[in-house]
């Protein structure tokens, strides 16, 4: 039973329903792994629970295959559990039929076609999430299937489903749908890279975490940013092994210390909507104030005690934005002999650059 306790008792009340519906629909069906076919239906709408996605989705989630693989049919969904859950259950049902990513050199433009379809045929988002929640499961029971199943489908997930998640913000669907993908297609570099990434794991987030801190710390602490925002929030990450591998293949370097971003940090400024400042006919737009408080965060960043700035990893993409609209301040740091990037950017670049 998925953990739903985040929603009311009549709403855990039907996903209870719909969990037994499709436990007698599946009843005798099991998986190439040996499990019974119940544990994947269960295993998406878990999926979807720790996404906090709303009952229906969850209960969509629970029966996505019932229609498809047994004799339910869309009517008694319907009848059942309404409208909506047969609607996101026929359009899962739907795409999962688009044709399958063909081996051609023009790959690139039918996976970016087939992308587009995908978006084009679902009228609500929420059935691209239960597919992705679907195709996630899929990929963490890949292993029982044969090696040219399972390139075949890695290679449909990278192209397709892992920028389908990053289109939709489920940033930790992707990066699973990506490392998971790259395992299967390029066994050997994952291998490699995996060694390699295991030896400074430690480091890396020992690193992160000291740093976060401190530059969490220092903003908080400037009087400017307590006035003009109401929010600073600093986030770090480190960088996931398909992103890392794909970066250095681009780069064609072999070495770690060449990619900055292995490790980095985030910082998102949300402006108050009114200056408290008395003159603040200088700042009177909240998207040029948002704007100033960014260079001025620029400006403590490569300042921050115990770090070394890196002048030359200065990059303004707010006054040169990129061609897609993205737009923050890229700069680089150094802290015990790891490089840092530190991005920064207003909540309204944010959401721009995230979704």
């Amino acid at each position: 039973m998925p953990t739903v306790s985040y929603l009311g008792t009549d709403a855990v009340a039907k996903i209870y329903q719909a969990l037994c519906v499709a436990y007698r629909a599946h009843r005798g069906q099991m998986r190439k792994s040996g499990e019974p076919f119940i544990v994947h239906p269960v295993e998406v709408s878990l999926l979807l629970s720790g996404l906090k996605m709303d009952a229906e989705t969850v209960m969509s989630g629970l029966l996505h295959d019932t229609v498809e693989d047994t004799d339910l049919t869309f009517q008694q969904v319907e009848t059942l559990f309404g409208h909506t859950v047969r609607s996101i259950v026929e359009g899962e049902t739907k795409v999962s039929k688009l044709p399958k990513l063909a081996f051609a050199e023009y790959a690139d433009e039918q996976a970016e076609n087939l992308r587009q379809m995908f978006v084009a045929m679902t009228s609500d988002y929420r059935i691209i999430i239960v597919k992705l929640a679907d195709r996630l499961h899929n990929m963490r029971t890949l292993r029982y299937m044969k090696s040219e199943k399972q390139i075949k489908i890695s290679r449909e997930t990278l192209d397709i489903f892992a920028p389908l998640a990053h289109r939709m913000g489920i940033w930790q669907f992707k990066s699973e749908l990506e490392d998971t993908s790259f395992m299967y297609l390029y066994p050997q570099e994952y291998k490699r890279l995996n060694r390699r990434l295991r030896l400074h794991q430690q480091s890396f987030q020992e690193t992160l975490e000291k740093a976060q801190d401190i530059l969490q710390r220092q903003l908080n602490l400037d009087s400017t940013l307590q006035q003009q925002a109401y929010k600073v929030e600093v986030s770090g990450r480190t960088k996931e092994i398909y992103s890392l591998w794909h970066k250095m293949e681009t780069k064609n370097v072999q070495n770690l210390d060449h990619i900055v971003d292995v490790v980095a940090l985030r910082v998102v400024i949300s402006p108050r909507d009114k200056s408290v400042e008395a003159d603040k006919s200088e700042l009177s737009n909240d998207s040029d104030r948002g704007v100033w408080l960014c260079y001025h965060a620029l400006g403590l960043v490569q300042h921050l005690p115990g770090f070394v700035p890196v002048p030359t990893r200065v990059k303004d993409y707010i006054s040169f934005p990129k061609p897609n609209g993205y737009q923050s301040l890229h700069t680089a740091l150094i802290l015990n002999g790891q490089t840092i990037e530190v991005q920064i950017r207003t909540s309204m670049m944010h959401q721009v650059a995230e979704y």
